[in-house]
């Protein structure tokens, strides 16, 4: 299987960024999420660990299906690489590296469930 990128939601509030995940999902018949999970850089829970969660404990309320945590620390390095390597102009990587790094976390979770 192989992960490719869908959308980026633009932040604006938990309750309009809830729904949105709501609405992707239920347009897709998502079975699971899979969120990443900003460990710092030494693996600890930090703020932005704590902000992620905020997020998913407001899902939660609302979806019944399972949430799955990946360690996103490399994601967005990981996106760039493939996308210099796809020589991708600098102003079309800034625009496309949220969407890559997405697949990149999805992409991580499939092989070590196939694994």
């Amino acid at each position: 299987m192989f992960a490719f990128p869908l959308t980026v939601i633009q932040r604006t509030s938990l309750g309009a960024d809830v729904k949105a995940v709501l609405a992707l999902i239920a347009e897709h018949g998502v079975a699971g999420v899979v969120v990443g999970e900003p460990l710092e850089m030494s693996g600890k829970i930090g703020a932005a660990v704590l902000r992620t969660r905020v997020f998913t404990d407001a899902l939660r309320l609302q979806y019944g299906g399972e949430l799955i945590f990946v360690d996103e620390r490399f994601s967005t390095v990981e996106a760039e690489r493939v996308l210099l390597s796809a020589d991708t102009s600098r102003a079309r990587r800034k625009q496309v590296v949220d969407k890559v790094a997405a697949s990149v976390i999805l992409q991580q979770h499939l092989e070590r469930k196939k694994a």
